[in-house]
């Protein structure tokens, strides 16, 4: 079949970002500026194709865009530098739409990490302990860093060591899943100390 020198019509797009009619509808539809160089706007006497779909190889650009009709698809231009370009064809409204959702799934695994506190007072009793290290081990476990502080009031500033003590002692707690960064100190009447999640490197 013949490819109407007017526009690429059974499946493709007569513009760049038209619609495709075998593609996705409604708010898939793809942008008013398409992205990519499509069918009748590649501009170039031969490309090459790849893909699951064709055989691998250049073709002369009419008869890529023969193939892309006889599937109903658009001829992709993915690779414009290369001489010839390289091009797929595929459903390129499905194409926008897989890549819009890949893209917003990786910024949503690239959470950034967050420092969450933990307080006690020199006299934290053993259970109270307990519950505020399951805390810093989940907190940790989602890649936030942890800090840690003991709060002296009035005269238990001079209990000093018991906040040290029991800030050493939440760092063992927490080894296996947290790096303590700096020893405890005091700042004001707060002794700090901070914890950042253990890499956990595959071998």
């Amino acid at each position: 079949m013949a490819v109407q020198q007017g526009g690429f019509k059974p499946g493709g797009f007569s513009k760049p970002g038209g619609f495709n009619k075998g593609g996705f509808k409604g708010r898939f539809a793809p942008r008013k500026e398409a992205e990519h160089r499509i069918n009748n706007f590649i501009r170039v006497p031969e490309v090459r194709l790849v893909g699951d779909n064709v055989e691998v190889g250049i073709y002369s650009l009419q008869d890529a865009l023969r193939m892309a009709n006889e599937q109903q698809l658009d001829l992709v231009e993915i690779s414009p530098t290369v001489t010839p370009p390289v091009c797929k064809i595929i459903d390129y409204n499905k194409f926008l739409y897989d890549k819009k959702r890949k893209e917003k799934e990786m910024k949503a695994k690239s959470k950034v990490s967050e420092v969450k506190e933990i307080r006690f007072t020199p006299n934290t009793d053993d259970h109270d302990f307990d519950f505020k290290a399951k805390h810093a081990e989940n907190f940790l476990k989602d890649g936030n860093k942890v800090k840690a502080y003991v709060q002296f009031k009035g005269r238990s500033i001079q209990f000093q060591d018991r906040g040290q003590l029991l800030l050493l002692k939440f760092a063992e707690r927490l080894a296996e899943i947290g790096v303590l960064e700096s020893m405890p100190k005091l700042e004001g009447r707060r002794m700090l100390a901070m914890f950042a999640p253990k890499s956990t490197k595959k071998k």
